[in-house]
C-alpha cells in the first residue's frame, strides 16, 4: 500500500477552517453561565425526560 500523503508538506495549523490559532480557547463548561439559564437547561432537561420515558411508559399501560 502506498502513502499518499505528503506528511512534511501538510501543516494543520487551523487558517484553513477559519479561525485563529492563537486565539484562547473557549468551551461551553468552562463558559460564565447565570442562574436563570442553569434552570433554562434543567427544565429543558426534565421535559425531555418526560417526553423520552413519559410517551413509552403511557402506550405500555403502565
Amino acid at each position: 500500500m502506498t502513502d499518499d500523503s505528503d506528511t512534511a508538506t501538510e501543516d494543520d495549523t487551523g487558517a484553513d477552517v477559519g479561525h485563529d490559532p492563537a486565539a484562547d480557547r473557549t468551551t461551553a463548561p468552562m463558559s460564565d453561565f447565570s442562574a436563570g439559564e442553569a434552570l433554562t437547561g434543567a427544565l429543558v432537561a426534565l421535559v425531555g425526560i418526560a417526553i423520552a420515558f413519559g410517551i413509552p411508559l403511557l402506550t405500555v399501560g403502565v
